[in-house]
């Protein structure tokens, strides 16, 4: 499972880079950044804390452990509500789309690691039952 560990891990490498740069434009108040706020919450915090899980799901093995399987399924739904589909409607995905791109395919691609890891697991248990 070493080559999608890889994957799994180079996938959260995007999201933190994504959250990070959205972070930094966000604090410089440099343009396209995202709101201060939305109804949910503050979105600084929120990027924090996005970060804070996606590099606790790196550390904790995105795809080889129970906690880092969890966290990267938190990783990418937290990334979802910042690059997710319902920015196709956002007015400013001109200056956007590369970032809403890039991190849906990075959180397609850790959901799916996660899943092929989880059937791996279930299988890898079914023969030792089977012996």
């Amino acid at each position: 499972m070493q080559t999608s560990n890889n994957a799994a891990n180079a996938a959260l490498g995007v999201l933190i880079i994504l959250q990070l740069t959205m972070l930094m434009f966000l604090l410089a108040g440099l343009q396209p950044h995202p709101p201060r706020a939305i109804p949910l919450f503050a979105m600084g915090p929120f990027l924090g804390t996005s970060l804070a899980i996606a590099v606790a799901a790196l550390i904790c093995g995105p795809d080889t452990t129970r906690t880092g399987r969890s966290l990267s399924v938190v990783a990418a739904f937290c990334a979802l509500l910042s690059y997710g589909p319902q920015k196709y409607f956002d007015p400013a995905i001109g200056e956007i789309w590369p970032a809403v791109v890039a991190g849906q395919i990075a959180a397609v691609t850790l959901l799916v690691l996660v899943g092929l890891s989880l059937r791996a697991n279930a299988r890898a248990q079914q023969t030792q039952q089977a012996v």
